[in-house]
């Protein structure tokens, strides 16, 4: 039986007085790739930036590894094992690549972040080429590697990770999706929203459909590769996309 790594109960969470995610309950394992889906608005970055303390759930729960972390903030939520890569490019430009892997270690000890860089670079050996280049100089692939690695720095038990395709080269796009795979593989979990749908689906565990913050569909991604109807989820836009998902077999 797989253990459950990450568990919303009937959470609901939004800004100010406008609710995104509307008594959203699911169950991500342990070391797992789980991808949530949906059109503009379903709530997926909403679900990422709850599941970080960056939104504090109206109501619900939130566990991680059975724990209750609802309310907990982005510091504490970091200590415990949550690491978030939001989108575009949150790098400090004129900084190093190494001066960009000290800052990850936020939650660290200086002697530790500097024990952990070779290790993150181990991973990346692009980026540790360039390891005293201005950060800004890398390519858009390379400061993605470089905005991942500096989350590995914590040794996460979670990786939140929103649209990490984002104007990447499609070959580059499946290097960040291999090493995603490699991690989870290794027993990192996995939390992805990406606009590549059937690219990220082939190194997915799970998919997670939502729609006006609801849960549409939870099911195994292989499942949903393998549906005759899978170019009309993915390929006929949004709202064809989630008439489609309802189609499909329930939720898990």
């Amino acid at each position: 039986m797989t253990n459950t790594c990450i568990e919303f109960d009937d959470v609901i969470a939004g800004y100010k007085d406008f609710m995104i995610l509307n008594n959203l309950s699911f169950e991500v394992p342990q070391g797992s790739i789980t991808l949530l889906i949906g059109p503009n608005g379903a709530g997926k970055s909403t679900v990422l930036k709850t599941l970080f303390g960056l939104l504090k759930p109206r109501q619900g729960r939130i566990t991680l590894n059975g724990r209750d972390i609802t309310g907990a903030n982005p510091r504490q939520l970091l200590a415990q094992g949550i690491a978030f890569v939001p989108q575009g490019r949150n790098l400090f430009g004129q900084l190093s690549v190494y001066e960009n892997l000290e800052l990850g270690g936020i939650t660290l000890r200086m002697k530790t972040t500097h024990e952990r860089i070779p290790e993150v670079l181990d991973f990346f050996p692009r980026v540790k080429e360039r390891l005293h280049s201005a950060a800004a100089s890398l390519s858009g692939g390379e400061q993605k590697q470089l905005e991942i690695g500096r989350a590995l720095l914590l040794r996460p038990q979670v990786l939140l990770i929103d649209e990490p395709s984002i104007g990447l080269s499609p070959l580059v796009v499946q290097d960040v999706f291999k090493l995603l795979r490699r991690l989870a593989d290794q027993g990192t979990t996995v939390l992805m929203v990406e606009q590549n749908v059937k690219s990220a689906l082939k190194y997915s565990d799970d998919a997670i459909a939502l729609e006006s913050g609801r849960l549409v569909l939870h099911k195994p991604a292989a499942d949903i590769l393998a549906d005759p109807q899978m170019d009309r989820l993915f390929l006929g836009g949004a709202h064809t996309t989630m008439a489609a998902v309802r189609e499909l077999p329930a939720a898990m």
